[in-house]
């Protein structure tokens, strides 16, 4: 097993080869502008009541938005949206024009042909070192046809045939 003197390096290592999945978290500010930003530190927390988590960098330019918005949208990407991940990735960019979406019953910001979105009220939020993490009751679920996306090894796209059942 490797050791190293900088573990945060290894760490990163480590972790961006763990396989996740890889989601685009949206809301609205207090004017009604869309905000959304790729995230792959997502997990299920409870079945009752139905709870997720996922956490935002404190460097972050969105992080006071989604603290204090309420309520948030996790769109977890299909295989093939990688071009998404990388909008929603990326800085200074209008990235709600280079998706389809709509306003969801909850007004939320839905992006279109995702894998599955679940709608959530903010339940609770921790902070944690260098990031917030946020949990989100769950208020609603749809879920489509397609396959999630994969994230490994700093790379992500469908899920490998062979994986297939």
């Amino acid at each position: 097993m490797q050791k190293s003197i900088d573990k945060q390096v290894l760490y990163k290592e480590v972790m961006g080869n763990y396989p996740t999945g890889v989601t685009i978290v949206t809301t609205k500010d207090d004017q009604g502008t869309p905000v959304g930003l790729t995230v792959n530190s997502f997990a299920s927390v409870s079945l009752d009541p139905l709870l997720i988590l996922w956490s935002i960098d404190h460097s972050v330019s969105s992080l006071d938005v989604f603290k204090n918005a309420g309520k948030f949208a996790v769109n977890i990407l299909a295989g093939e949206q990688q071009e998404l991940c990388k909008i929603f990735a990326s800085k200074n960019t209008d990235r709600f024009a280079s998706c389809q979406w709509e306003t969801s019953e909850h007004d939320l910001p839905v992006i279109a042909d995702t894998f599955a979105v679940l709608q959530c009220e903010t339940y609770q939020t921790v902070e944690a070192g260098d990031h917030t993490i946020l949990i989100g009751r769950v208020l609603d679920i749809e879920k489509g046809d397609q396959d999630p996306m994969l994230y490994h090894n700093r790379k992500f796209g469908p899920i490998p045939l062979e994986f297939h059942v």
